[in-house]
C-alpha cells in the first residue's frame, strides 16, 4: 500500500495563506522522483479535482481558478512537493490530496483548507 502524507492545512480567512506538504513514503522514495505529481482537492459534494500539477522537469500547470495565487513545488532531496496557497477564497475549501497524476496511488487521508471569516 503506498500513501502519501498530507499535512498543512487549517483554518484561514479569506486573502490569507498556507503551505502544504506531501511526503513520499519509504515505499516510494527511490521512484518519486520519476513520477509527475500534483495536488488534488474535494470539497463536499463535489468530485476530487486536480488543482496544480508539476512534471519531473518540473513544469507546472494549474486550474484557472487558482492561477497566480498557488505555487506547487518539488524537493526531489525530501521527496516532498509542495503547495504554496496565497489569496485564499471560500471557495478553496476542501480537503487537499497529493498522488501521481498519471497513475494515482492509494489516496491518502488528505488534509483540511477552511477558508472563513
Amino acid at each position: 500500500q503506498v500513501q502519501l502524507v498530507e499535512s498543512g492545512g487549517g483554518l484561514v480567512q479569506p486573502g490569507g495563506s498556507l503551505r502544504l506538504s506531501c511526503k513520499a513514503p519509504r515505499t516510494i522514495l527511490s521512484v518519486f522522483n520519476t513520477w509527475n505529481m500534483g495536488w488534488f482537492r474535494q470539497a463536499p459534494g463535489k468530485q476530487r479535482e486536480l488543482v496544480a500539477s508539476i512534471t519531473t522537469s518540473r513544469r507546472e500547470d494549474y486550474i484557472d481558478s487558482v492561477k497566480g495565487r498557488f505555487t506547487i513545488s518539488r524537493d526531489n532531496s525530501r521527496k516532498t512537493v509542495y503547495l504554496q496557497m496565497n489569496s485564499l477564497k471560500p471557495e478553496d475549501t476542501a480537503v487537499y490530496y497529493c498522488n501521481n497524476i498519471a497513475k494515482p496511488w492509494d489516496w491518502g487521508q488528505g488534509t483540511q483548507v477552511t477558508v472563513s471569516a
